[in-house]
Order: C-alpha cells, then sequence, then structure tokens
C-alpha cells in the first residue's frame, strides 16, 4: 500500500486550470440527480477501484464519455474521496484538486445560518452508550 503525500505547490496550480476542475465548480449545484444517469451505472463497480498496482484507464475513458462527468467530480470533491475513479480523475489528480477546490469553493452567502457545513468541515463527536 503506498502513502498518499500532500500534492506540491505546482501540481496545486496545474489543478486550478484544470478544465474538469473548472467544470466541476460550475456544476456543482446543479444536479442533485446525476447519479442517476452515469455512464457507471452499467459497469462492475470494481472498474472504478482498482488496486494500485492496476491500470485506471478504462475507467477515465469511460468517465470522459459520460454526461454526469463534472456533477460526479463535485461529489467527490465535496466529500474529500480520494479512492478510486471519480470524474475522470484519479486519487493523485483529485487530491491536488482538492486543495484548489477548498480555496475556490465557498458556503453561500445567502444560506440560512443554521445550515451545517459539509462533513468534512465538521467535527464528530461519539458519545458511549450506557
Amino acid at each position: 500500500m503506498t502513502r498518499a503525500r500532500m500534492p506540491r505547490p505546482h501540481e496545486v496550480a496545474a489543478a486550478r486550470r484544470d478544465p474538469r476542475l473548472l467544470r466541476a465548480v460550475s456544476e456543482r449545484s446543479l444536479d442533485d440527480a446525476w447519479r442517476t444517469r452515469g455512464a457507471c451505472r452499467s459497469v462492475d463497480p470494481e472498474t472504478f477501484f482498482p488496486a494500485p498496482s492496476e491500470p485506471v484507464e478504462a475507467a477515465v475513458a469511460l468517465c470522459r464519455t459520460c454526461d454526469v462527468q463534472g456533477s460526479c467530480l463535485a461529489w467527490a470533491l465535496e466529500v474529500g474521496d480520494c479512492h478510486g475513479v471519480w470524474g475522470a480523475t484519479t486519487p493523485r489528480e483529485r487530491r491536488a484538486m482538492l486543495v484548489a477546490w477548498r480555496g475556490q469553493v465557498r458556503p453561500d452567502p445567502e444560506a440560512a445560518d443554521d445550515e451545517l457545513p459539509p462533513i468534512h468541515d465538521r467535527m464528530l463527536t461519539l458519545v458511549p452508550l450506557a
């Protein structure tokens, strides 16, 4: 198993210009039902979660043909998912995009004050039962 590393500044700079990230930012709240139209629905899920030594090209190629690629990538970045192929990106690409995403996507100032931030921004406290 390989250990994930923090992306280098030049990788984050490249991610900020990546058209896949720009599309994800623009489509992040447009389609809540994107999963029902994904090209991946008819493919074995293991295709998108290959072992570290296996190629990801088949999954990335399928994602590139998908109409909901931007929404899929936006979801993966919103929840901080760094496993598998999402929105035609590899985990390594998404780690750099995640740094750029968190810098570009700001909470909606018009949102109600009582709304919770995304799960990755909340601290969860586990309370033991009796």
